[in-house]
């Protein structure tokens, strides 16, 4: 079992596909999929360990990031355009923390349709890619804690502890909506998986160098 701090436009299965290369072992594959323009903790496992990817899965896990409002975004995240750019001026700090408590404990929440949840044995991105209307029905989720960090409005810092399943995006957008000016997930970081820390895993530079470097120690080449 491997901890890496995922680096930002990679994605979960770039990480994996770079192991798997530099180890050499076919049996790869990680604990629970992080957005392309998310950071932090992934667990990679690999040979026999890969039988414990769904305990890892299973574990509560902590985010924290920030929420920017005023608009929403196709993808509830940067990796669309925002658009309904709403005014925001007449939302207070209290009612930004007093949000929170809408979207604490166990709650009802509908997945992005921009995301690789399947549907009809097909990735519902793909579909609404095409510009195929996707109904997704909502799942029920735990959301621990939910607490506002700092506020430098558009921007707001956010810390989520939450059960797996959960969308940080599907979150902001809900999140916006709640509060009546729209709002998409801006930045993201997981910090924790059950009691895993993202502070203590290795940089993807930082697991390359240490490969190629046991590797030259037992007499390898790497080019």
């Amino acid at each position: 079992m491997i901890l890496i701090d995922k680096p930002v436009d990679w994605t979960s299965f770039d990480v994996v596909r770079k192991i798997r290369s530099l180890i050499k072992i076919k049996k790869v594959g990680h604990a629970g999929t992080l957005d392309p323009l998310a950071t932090g903790l992934l667990i990679v496992c690999t040979g026999r360990f890969t039988k414990k990817i769904n305990e890892y899965m299973g574990m509560e896990k902590e985010y924290t990031g920030t929420f920017t409002l005023g608009a929403v975004t196709p993808t509830y995240d940067l990796e669309s355009s925002p658009v309904e750019i709403s005014d925001f001026s007449g939302i207070t700090e209290a009612q930004i923390h007093g949000a929170t408590a809408a979207f604490t404990g166990e709650i009802k929440q509908v997945p992005p349709i921009h995301s690789a949840i399947k549907k009809d044995g097909k990735p519902v991105y793909l579909m609404a890619r095409k510009g195929i209307d996707v109904q997704l029905e909502p799942r029920t989720i735990t959301v621990k804690s939910f607490t506002i960090e700092k506020i430098e409005l558009p921007v707001v810092h956010f810390k989520v502890v939450c059960s797996t399943g959960t969308y940080i995006r599907s979150l902001a957008n809900d999140y916006g909506q709640h509060l009546g000016c729209g709002a998409y997930l801006s930045s993201l970081r997981r910090t924790r998986i059950g009691e895993f820390l993202a502070d203590k895993a290795l940089h993807m530079e930082e697991f390359i160098h240490h490969v190629k470097q046991e590797a030259l120690s037992e007499g390898e080449s790497y080019t």
